[in-house]
């Protein structure tokens, strides 16, 4: 009985706690996200799920150094970076955070658009619905109200685990593949590296870090009640990238075996995945893809927002009313608007534009990552919370790693640009 009761309080501990880490890692297995998964599977079947074991490691140590330093100093990271090094760096860092982050608002409602479509829905008239729609959650609601609206969304990726029982994969292959690392001569593949990228990229996105620690701030979070929310942190990255696992096996099972390696969109794989797979992953999968589309089409552009204003200096907070911030909701309102209006501009390439948003995610995300690295370390500002040996080799190595990848793409776009 007793262990019983302990362990109810644990489940009931980590509900009252739950939020920020788990809303911010599963909000990644966005429209954008499902289409690289999506093509991952398509393209290349299990080859590409060695990624997901230390993708995960490092998602786990970042996120969980983003919300800890969220607790520890009260501060969002923008605003860390400014007090720290200077409005200059901050700014030029938030541009570049901005036009990252506009393609991928842009993606989500290709997203919204294109689940839609599948049932018969013009994007004429899903676009500016899911637009409203995901203001309204935001500018109308509290933070309670809305935290829960999007923890609710995030159960909603079971979807994917399902579509991916469906789809009969081969496990033994795909559970190999997984430990298994890749042979150097699928490194020079065409579009394996630019892949590789890109799935780290929209698994580890910078602007994840900013939303973290901001929301963490704003929750109220503090070092000494951060020991509870470091659960909700590890569980949400587990559960993102289990989820992740799904899509790319699923699409592997299907797509890839039956010779559909050309995903053009997410709407296009869950289309793909009809005759394959039975008429249940298809609706699966494309109720799936509108879900995470309008969940990320409202957090991408909050997290925005957030970044920006406390880089300049600006009020911001779901929890302040409108003539409160201000700037920060018409920037939130401006990014919903422009990314969604961009959707409705005919012959624009579209799907590209995802897709290069999350390897462009890769190669942001090592500058993100020194800041990190430099802030955290700092015992001035973190005490006896500085990150330990451990985290600093496994977010270094990250950082390291993904500017090597970064160097071998942008090298080997060059020379096949000039061959």
């Amino acid at each position: 009985m007793k262990y019983l009761r302990s362990w109810k309080i644990r489940i009931l501990l980590f509900f009252a706690v739950v939020g920020p880490g788990f809303i911010t890692a599963n909000v990644d297995n966005d429209a954008n996200g499902i289409w690289t998964y999506s093509s991952a599977g398509a393209q290349f079947g299990y080859l590409l799920l060695w990624t997901m074991l230390p993708t995960v490691v490092a998602l786990i140590v970042i996120q969980e150094m983003a919300a800890r330093m969220g607790a520890v100093t009260g501060k969002g990271l923008s605003d860390l970076i400014r007090e720290e090094y200077g409005i200059r760096i901050t700014f030029v860092l938030m541009v570049g955070l901005i036009l990252t982050n506009f393609g991928n608002v842009v993606g989500e409602f290709v997203g919204i658009a294109g689940s839609l479509e599948l049932f018969g829905v013009s994007k004429y008239v899903s676009v500016p619905i899911g637009a409203a729609i995901a203001w309204l959650i935001v500018v109308k609601g509290q933070y309670k109200s809305v935290e829960k609206v999007f923890i609710v969304a995030s159960f909603f990726y079971i979807t994917y685990l399902l579509a991916g029982f469906l789809a009969k994969p081969d496990w033994t292959h795909a559970l190999t593949s997984t430990v298994a690392p890749p042979k150097r001569s699928m490194l020079a593949a065409p579009g394996y590296l630019y892949l590789v990228v890109g799935l780290v990229g929209t698994t580890i996105a910078p602007w994840m870090q900013f939303y973290l620690q901001a929301s963490i701030v704003e929750k109220g979070v503090t070092r000494r009640s951060y020991s509870t929310s470091r659960l909700d942190v590890i569980v949400g990255c587990i559960f993102a990238v289990v989820v992740a696992w799904f899509i790319v096996v699923a699409c592997a099972a299907t797509l890839y075996m039956h010779g559909h390696h050309d995903v053009r969109d997410a709407a296009d794989a869950a289309q793909a995945l009809r005759p394959l797979a039975g008429q249940y992953a298809y609706i699966l999968f494309a109720l799936g893809l509108l879900n995470a589309s309008l969940f990320a089409a409202s957090i991408l552009p909050l997290s925005t927002a957030y970044t920006v204003c406390e880089g300049l200096g600006f009020e911001s907070g779901v929890d302040r009313k409108f003539g409160e911030a201000p700037f920060f909701y018409w920037l939130y309102t401006l990014l919903i608007a422009a990314g969604a209006g961009v959707i409705l501009i005919p012959n624009l390439p579209l799907v590209k534009i995802s897709i290069l948003s999350q390897v462009v995610n890769g190669m942001v995300l090592p500058f993100v990552l020194v800041f990190m690295l430099l802030l955290i370390n700092k015992k001035e500002l973190m005490d006896e919370h500085v990150n330990t040996r451990t985290f600093n080799v496994i977010a270094w190595a990250t950082t390291v790693i993904m500017i090597g990848l970064t160097v071998a793409l942008v090298w080997g776009t060059l020379r096949g640009g000039s061959g």
